[in-house]
């Protein structure tokens, strides 16, 4: 076991001779975005609280000493289950008497069988089947796109065949034993446990799991993995859209409860009730900002990618955009209340892909003058102008010189860009991509 407590004492020493905005800017800087590409695992428990131990993963467990028992909190995917349950055997605790999950995503039940012995009660809220009903509904579009965020899936799932060979994979689709509505008082060993339902979070089921006498709130993805970073409305690999207002009032109820730990799913917990505070007055006001900013916008006949463009946080609002960004939430605020179409053109109402008339219009051009025109959008400093240029020609020019062009417009996205996870995913699969295109042309230089 390793004891977080010792391992964070340079950074909490440092943080010490900050003012608490500083602090709150360290934390935002110290968590990017794109080391979320790259899952770490522990190679043994970290006990992060005098009664919490964690263990690592796409989404970290949590297992919660409760003197005579232990409460397991998130249980990963199914191949990592077989991980988390060894690292948390070695601690000695008492029997597993609850198994709860902060959310229905897949990489927080996905291992609940794995800890479900000796008579273990699954709890969770009332809506968790039907957050797992939505999930399994397009899980074959999720299968397709999972290695654009997770390139490294694939070797740790062998290695994990490898370190545990007698334990049988699945990825478990669970029924919970117990649920509840809005709140619900456990007792756990010698602990006092309230969860609570919070239903403004990545899922309609998220829950809180709060230890009143310690005052941690075990939070995980709520806020999603990177905290204090601005929530994601929208995920690029495809999810239900999530609101403004209801993730407000998840701020409100968290705040109210006065946590001086707060555990999230990624990282070490946010240490002491005033860092906690300064963090979520930082969040609140940005994600206030952005919703009035938006609707101000909409109201006054913006479309969504002038609110793309316009809404910029204020310095003294500023958050992480590690996870979720300003511009996708302004698009994503559009959308969920005024609906997919934009009433910019009667065209938008029928299957009449805007590319095909982009591209129709290119054929009758002199390629090469759009190829430059995409080559000067570029060096003006407008790459996602020069990818739709050269993507509108690049079935009507001879050669590979549109490829190169959309090559070199994400590569100046990816070293321009910001650190979003999603973004720099997407960017570096695009990368790939495009160089094993070009490749086969043998034009790669």
């Amino acid at each position: 076991m390793r004891d977080a407590l010792l391992v964070g004492i340079p950074f909490k020493e440092e943080m010490n001779r900050m003012t608490i905005d500083e602090e709150v800017d360290a934390l935002i800087d110290t968590r990017p975005g794109r080391v979320l590409l790259h899952v770490p695992y522990d190679t043994e428990a970290l006990r992060i609280h005098p009664r919490v131990y964690r263990s690592a993963g796409t989404t970290a467990s949590y297992a919660v000493d409760a003197g005579s028992q232990r409460m397991i909190v998130n249980c990963g995917m199914g191949f990592e289950a077989p991980h988390h349950r060894r690292l948390f055997s070695e601690l000695e605790l008492g029997p597993t008497s609850h198994i709860v999950t902060t959310q229905g995503h897949a990489d927080h039940v996905g291992g609940v069988s794995q800890f479900r012995e000796n008579g273990a009660q699954y709890v969770a809220h009332s809506n968790n089947q039907k957050c797992q009903s939505d999930d399994k509904r397009i899980q074959a579009f999720r299968h397709q796109t999972a290695l654009t965020w997770f390139p490294d899936l694939p070797q740790r799932i062998g290695q994990f065949l490898k370190d545990y060979p007698d334990v049988e994979f699945e990825q478990d689709e669970p029924t919970p034993d117990v649920t509840f509505h809005d709140r619900l008082s456990l007792r756990v060993g010698d602990l006092d446990v309230e969860l609570i339902h919070v239903p403004g979070g990545e899922t309609i089921d998220s829950l809180v799991v709060w230890l009143p006498e310690d005052r941690v709130a075990l939070v995980s993805n709520l806020f999603g993995p990177l905290f204090p970073h601005f929530p994601n409305f929208n995920t690029l690999r495809g999810d239900l859209y999530r609101f403004p207002v209801p993730y407000l009032k998840n701020i409100e109820c968290v705040r109210d409860l006065g946590a001086k730990t707060l555990v999230t799913g990624r990282h070490l917990p946010i240490e002491g009730a005033d860092l906690i505070e300064a963090c979520f007055q930082r969040l609140y006001g940005a994600v206030d900002y952005v919703h009035s900013e938006a609707l101000n916008m909409i109201n006054s006949g913006k479309n969504p990618y002038e609110m793309m463009e316009g809404i910029q946080l204020p310095e003294n609002l500023r958050v992480g955009e590690g996870y979720g960004k300003v511009a996708w939430a302004a698009r994503t605020i559009f959308e969920s209340y005024t609906g997919w179409f934009q009433r910019r053109s009667t065209a938008e109402l029928y299957a009449s892909d805007p590319g095909k008339a982009a591209s129709l219009l290119a054929e009758k051009l002199p390629s090469e003058d759009v190829i430059q025109m995409a080559r000067d959008e570029l060096d003006a400093g407008d790459p996602a102008s020069a990818i739709r240029l050269a993507e509108a020609v690049r079935d009507h020019v001879s050669g590979s010189s549109a490829l190169e062009v959309i090559l070199q417009a994400h590569e100046v996205l990816l070293t321009t860009g910001s650190e979003n996870f999603w973004e720099h995913g997407w960017l570096i699969h695009e990368i790939k991509r495009l160089k094993s295109e070009l490749a086969k042309t043998g034009e790669l230089a």
